[in-house]
């Protein structure tokens, strides 16, 4: 599996820029993945989105930095030697279909990746259900409250750092999928806390 986090300028794969991308590979967590890119010619830039990735229009316009398709071709390479190329995280689809336009706009005609995913929120939700626990639920919009600092939380870590970072949040993926499916700490970084329910 690929532990992946997309950080991008909006939520629409057709209308929004992949800004960054971070990945782990979970058979080798010592080997990452991060790169940044400028947004794609007329992608839209969303204020809310460039306040959660910490980025400033001028640094995801900044003609210095490598295309969108560089990147994507990029992180195709990097997932080229992997096994089991599934893509792992929280709220993979997001991150799935933004690296899926990319690769479109980028002709990119040979895309390992399936449409299959591995989410971190179905898995915290069921090892807390198989555990006797209550997922929280967000009472004013009546969905689940499981999001990543949450499911970071129930897996005995910090809440993620402020602005989100790429490689961060893949590692954070990384490190809660490997205590869900295998009661295991995975990363040096997050050795220091210890599993809740091993205690």
């Amino acid at each position: 599996m690929i532990a992946v986090d997309v950080e991008a300028s909006g939520i629409g794969p057709d209308t929004h820029s992949i800004v960054s991308v971070g990945a782990v590979d979970l058979d080798n967590p010592t080997r990452t993945f991060y790169e940044e890119c400028r947004v794609w010619e007329g992608a839209h830039i969303n204020d809310e989105a460039m306040v959660v990735n910490g980025f400033t229009k001028e640094q995801v316009t900044d003609p210095n930095k490598q295309s969108e398709a560089d990147l994507v071709h990029k992180f195709a390479a990097f997932a080229e030697p992997i096994a089991d190329r599934t893509l792992a995280g929280q709220n993979v689809s997001f991150d799935r279909d933004l690296l899926q336009a990319a690769a479109k706009r980028a002709g990119h005609t040979n895309w390992p990746f399936a449409h299959r995913t591995i989410d971190s929120h179905s898995l915290c939700w069921m090892h807390m259900v198989k555990r006797g626990l209550t997922p929280p639920i967000d009472a004013e919009h009546k969905r689940s409250g499981l999001n990543l600092d949450a499911i970071l939380n129930y897996c005995g870590i910090p809440e993620e750092p402020k602005p989100h970072n790429a490689l961060t949040g893949a590692k954070s993926h990384a490190e809660v999928i490997s205590r869900l499916l295998y009661d295991k700490k995975l990363l040096p970084e997050f050795e220091q806390y210890e599993i809740p329910w091993l205690k």
